[in-house]
């Protein structure tokens, strides 16, 4: 099926869980995924594999099936991705319990969290959830990249998430605006490597 109404037909069935009506372009997966070197002891853990825009970019980085862990939530999204990257390992799963797991995987130190998931859109006892688990490995030395789009960059929930890595972590490293997706958006990264 068509990635873009794959993507398409998951946010009309659920567009708070979505949040986007297309996937990532190019462009911005490549910034998603810069600097990103997986390995065993360098696991990539993606939070809202979504249709794969993100992954089908990182695939040709990860060296084998020990480097990478996504997280996706919708069951027939899944089903797709393990269609259509069978050598990457891609787990039905809540963001709420990333740690819980990644912990059973049995996979090495997550060195880098690629999150596409909607914090705008997402109930703010989910967002805060989530940021819990991605403060675990953040604490355990990790780099955290997400992205925000312009539009909804000074919604409360964009801020709250900022607010809570910068309490945490610093300012984060902002790019500058990816015109070239729809709709435009920023990449945000955290590290504590």
């Amino acid at each position: 099926m068509n990635e873009n109404i794959e993507f398409l037909q998951a946010f009309l069935k659920n567009p708070a869980k979505v949040g986007s009506i297309t996937p990532s372009s190019p462009e911005l997966a490549k910034r998603m995924i810069a600097g990103i070197e997986p390995g065993p002891d360098n696991v990539v853990l993606e939070l809202g594999v979504g249709t794969g825009a993100i992954t089908k970019h990182l695939q040709a980085k990860v060296p084998d099936d020990k480097s990478y862990l996504g997280i996706e939530l919708d069951g027939r999204l899944v089903r797709s991705l393990r269609k259509n990257f069978p050598d990457m390992r891609i787990e039905r799963g809540n963001a709420t319990e990333a740690v819980a797991i990644h912990a059973g995987s049995g996979l090495g130190k997550v060195g880098n969290i690629i999150c596409c998931l909607p914090f705008v859109s997402l109930p703010n006892e989910v967002g805060e959830q989530i940021l819990l688990e991605v403060d675990k490995f953040m604490q355990r030395g990790c780099t955290f990249r997400t992205f925000q789009y312009a539009h909804g960059y000074y919604f409360p929930s964009a801020i709250k998430l900022r607010e809570f890595m910068r309490d945490r972590y610093g300012k984060s490293k902002r790019s500058s605006l990816i015109v070239k997706n729809v709709p435009p958006a920023y990449t945000l990264t955290w590290s504590t490597l």
